[in-house]
């Protein structure tokens, strides 16, 4: 047989489905993939229940259902400030995952290069990797998780087509301020390069940080895709929504891929999600209390265990540092994708290992989520005294 294609073979399966699926065969607490274990908003389930007996259940609209997209356009006016057309400005995509390789492949031709900060959500090299692009990585530097603008400044100077920017950042946590976003934006216009951006967790931001859209900037809305979803707002991360808003002829051309790619998004869900958007401003409050109380007893409860951790401005993610327990005889030789699986197995919470997020040899870190109820959390945090008590068993070498 002819070899398969080597594009494949430079990258790896997703580490976080991976630790999903032992997590799933030994019944542990899974705060390695993140998606919350409670329902969606009440209107949305109202809404997706009339759809079941009403419709639509054949193919919407390719680039998504009229109503859909002019819900998200208004949505995206009344946060960041920019007026789109719907009709030419926004795609509905199979969640942000698909927006996001529909967005590179519309940008990229083989043989460009695309900056990528570090740690990165594991998609963005293998999406990189898929549309012929070389990434080229910016490390964010801890605790927190700041970028050199001179660095930054030489990856643009040596010729970029475009810069990916998570924000909220998964897997650490960081919202970029406006003075970081104004650095970001005035190296693209200098240098004429695109900037991508994945902002799915622009509603869980814990104060004093506030979320802001790079398109929102100035000279930025024509050279900005905006990539986001439906998933963690409302809790639909089964539903596969997502969306890409940007200007018309990137549109035009992400429209292209995605058709071909996907075809459309799911057209019941479509409809229900309508009913998530027209919700008021109170259930985004809502949501930022929820989760600042999930982040606070968390991290809290992390602190009591004796676990360092940093302290995230967004997103619902945190990094361990497990740096004590791979200096221990017991785990010698391991690193930290072998110790999240022993954890997985052993102790009953299943984590991510931090390498998977970073171009440079970062292997002490693991992610945790706390997208979960309290009763959920609590149970976590039991287990995880296990670990604790491994410490006092058994001293570093």
């Amino acid at each position: 047989m002819k070899p398969l294609s080597k594009r494949t073979g430079r990258f790896t399966e997703s580490v976080i489905r991976h630790m999903t699926r032992i997590s799933d065969a030994c019944g542990a607490i899974n705060l390695s993939q993140g998606f919350p274990d409670f329902d969606p908003p009440r209107p949305l389930l109202d809404r997706l229940a009339e759809v079941v007996t009403e419709g639509p259940h054949q193919y919407s609209v390719t680039y998504g259902a009229q109503n859909l997209r002019e819900a998200l356009a208004a949505k995206f006016e009344r946060t960041a400030g920019v007026r789109v057309d719907p009709e030419t400005q926004v795609t509905v995509t199979c969640g942000s995952t698909e927006a996001m390789i529909c967005a590179m492949m519309t940008v990229c031709d083989p043989g460009d290069r695309v900056l990528v900060f570090s740690p990165f959500y594991e998609n963005y090299g293998a999406d990189a990797i898929l549309s012929g692009a070389e990434p080229v990585y910016v490390p964010l530097v801890p605790p927190e998780y700041r970028f050199d603008p001179a660095l930054l400044e030489k990856g643009f100077r040596e010729g970029v087509k475009a810069l990916i920017l998570c924000n909220p950042s998964n897997p650490c946590g960081k919202v970029f301020s406006r003075e970081e976003l104004e650095t970001i934006a005035a190296l693209a216009v200098r240098y004429d390069a695109w900037v991508i951006t994945d902002e799915v967790y622009e509603h869980i931001v814990y104060a004093p940080h506030r979320h802001i859209s790079m398109a929102s900037l100035p000279q930025m809305a024509e050279r900005t895709i905006t990539c986001s979803s439906l998933s963690k707002t409302f809790s639909v991360t089964g539903w596969r929504l997502g969306y890409l808003i940007g200007p018309e002829e990137a549109v035009a051309g992400a429209r292209k891929v995605h058709d071909f790619l996907t075809v459309g998004a799911p057209a019941p869900l479509q409809e229900a999600a309508v009913a998530g958007l027209a919700m008021d401003e109170d259930y985004y409050r809502r949501l930022n209390r929820l989760y600042t109380e999930k982040r606070d007893g968390f991290c809290a409860g992390l602190d009591r265990i004796g676990l360092p951790h940093n302290v995230p401005q967004g997103t619902y993610f945190v990094l361990v540092d497990i740096g004590r327990f791979l200096r221990m005889k017991r785990f010698e030789g391991f690193d930290d994708l072998r110790f999240c699986e022993w954890m997985t197995r052993r102790i009953g919470v299943a984590a991510v290992p931090g390498s998977s997020f970073f171009r440079e040899p970062v292997n002490h870190l693991i992610r945790l989520h706390f997208a979960r109820e309290k009763s959920t959390l609590e149970e976590a945090l039991r287990r995880l005294e296990g670990m604790a008590a491994l410490l006092a068993e058994e001293a570093p070498v």
